[in-house]
């Protein structure tokens, strides 16, 4: 199944249409090409044009909104996924780079029975939310890298994950829970 960006044959329609229905009137045309995709580990194929960054294909080709889109220079890190394993910016990532599979957060455990989900809910991590998701996915890749990260392990890994309500020291809190198997140190 080919996911195609939705289209609009008038430009009438692209002058009065929203912002999301304007960028995907941009985004096809014949200079699209299909990509096959690992997503959550699901097989996708996706048809849009090579510079579109995976931010844009996850949240508006295949409908995952839980990678946000925080700076669009990655920054923030709010649109953090895995790509390999690896935590990326998926802001930044052009989507003919990828090649290796994308885990997102929804992918991370679709029950919150992550062992980080479950204490970022046991620690009350959040305040707005926003940076969440992102801060996740870091804090998964690292201690896939290192089960037992020190402070300056979380220190070094999170930096770049901006949260605007300042829950850091509960976010280092948690990755130090989750690698104790959600037992406090």
């Amino acid at each position: 199944m080919v996911i195609r960006s939705p289209t609009s044959k008038f430009l009438v329609g692209f002058l009065f249409a929203s912002p999301l229905d304007r960028r995907s009137i941009l985004f096809t045309g014949d200079w699209c090409m299909p990509y096959k995709l690992t997503v959550n580990g699901q097989s996708k194929t996706v048809d849009v044009p090579p510079d579109m960054p995976l931010l844009w294909v996850l949240r508006d080709v295949l409908n995952l909104k839980g990678t946000k889109f925080g700076c669009g220079i990655g920054q923030c890190g709010a649109c953090t996924v895995h790509i390999g394993g690896q935590a990326r910016r998926a802001c930044q990532t052009q989507i003919s780079a990828v090649n290796a599979p994308i885990t997102t957060i929804e992918g991370l455990s679709a029950d919150g029975s992550h062992p980080l989900q479950k204490a970022w809910l046991e620690l009350d991590v959040p305040q707005c939310g926003y940076c969440q998701a992102g801060q996740l996915m870091s804090a998964a890749a690292l201690l896939t890298r290192t089960p037992k990260p020190t402070d300056t392990d979380i220190d070094q890994a999170m930096t770049g994950n901006v949260c605007r309500c300042g829950t850091y020291l509960r976010i280092r809190e948690a990755i130090h829970l989750a690698a104790n198997g959600g037992r406090k140190a």
